[in-house]
């Protein structure tokens, strides 16, 4: 990693954090209003359905298919929750996918950044922070992106990323400020749904690589440490039912159960409703209750090969 990206990933993830701390004293001055809130919102929507929807389940999973517009437009969604460009973000998953929990794993909280057996402290900040300030993004793209490094459009949205970033940013600032024409106003935009935003969704997309792996329950067998954690289900918008996407990585859908919220999967479901997106991957209650005998069968005979 050069020293120049190090720095942009060090700015990139210090920057927000430094304004929600700013944010304490600041709502406890009631600095905030109702345009800040509402811009807030939308932005974090926008930024976490262009994460979860397009670039997790869309791109990197294909659980669907839909128009190549729509597929660019969720690249540059993504791109402005500013994880970094798209083609890097996803090679770096799809290796996740590829080693998870294991040597090559670029985000395991089980195993350091030499491939090493990391502590829990340790583990943890290397999972949901600290790989970014060792890895090469995109290192590998060659190999397991080869489907966006073909695809122009892509290259062009990746390539551009920190314009895409910018934009995420000016948005609200430039919104408040037409609508009410006063700076001020833009600034607080910019403070609120660009920055507290950002850092918002950082953190939650993260805890999704950390705690994901190192706390909650899990339900089938998988080769990974990987857990469903349900109190992160709403704002994380279903990723983190992350132990069921761990055993079926296609699935369009994270949450399997009723109750397992997926506001990300609601969106496949109503982009499918409205013919924006087809060849949906669904897991039906069958192959669940198959993959569950399955594993109930490897763990018996696994006990009886020990005893």
């Amino acid at each position: 990693m050069t020293r120049a990206h190090r720095n942009l990933n060090i700015a990139a993830a210090v920057l927000p954090f430094l304004a929600f701390l700013a944010a304490i004293p600041l709502l406890w001055n009631e600095w905030i209003g109702p345009l800040d809130l509402i811009l807030l919102v939308a932005l974090y929507f926008l930024s976490v359905v262009g994460i979860t929807v397009g670039f997790h389940r869309l791109l990197t999973h294909r659980a669907f298919q839909t128009h190549k517009p729509v597929e660019y437009l969720f690249a540059l969604l993504g791109s402005m929750a500013i994880e970094g460009p798209v083609i890097g973000w996803v090679s770096d998953h799809r290796k996740h996918h590829a080693h998870a929990d294991e040597e090559g794993d670029p985000h395991s909280p089980h195993i350091g950044p030499d491939g090493d057996e990391a502590g829990a402290l340790r583990g943890l900040w290397h999972a949901h922070l600290g790989w970014l300030f060792d890895h090469v993004t995109a290192a590998g793209a060659e190999k397991y992106a080869p489907d966006l490094l073909e695809d122009r459009g892509m290259r062009f949205i990746s390539r551009w990323f920190g314009l895409w970033a910018a934009l995420g940013l000016a948005i609200p600032f430039g919104l408040a400020w037409a609508l009410t024409g006063d700076l001020l106003a833009g600034v607080g935009a910019f403070f609120w749904a660009g920055l507290i935003r950002v850092f918002l969704v950082h953190h939650v997309t993260f805890s999704i690589n950390s705690i994901c792996h190192f706390f909650g329950r899990r339900r089938f067998q998988t080769e990974d440490e990987s857990t469903n954690v349900f109190w992160l289900a709403i704002p994380s918008f279903g990723e983190s039912w992350h132990h069921n996407h761990h055993a079926f990585p296609r699935s369009a859908t994270h949450g399997l159960r009723w109750w397992e919220v997926d506001v990300g999967g609601l969106v496949v479901r109503a982009m499918r409703r409205v013919g924006l997106a087809w060849n949906v991957v669904l897991i039906t209650r069958e192959r669940q209750h198959q993959r569950l005998v399955e594993g109930r069968g490897r763990a018996a005979k696994a006990r009886a090969t020990v005893s």
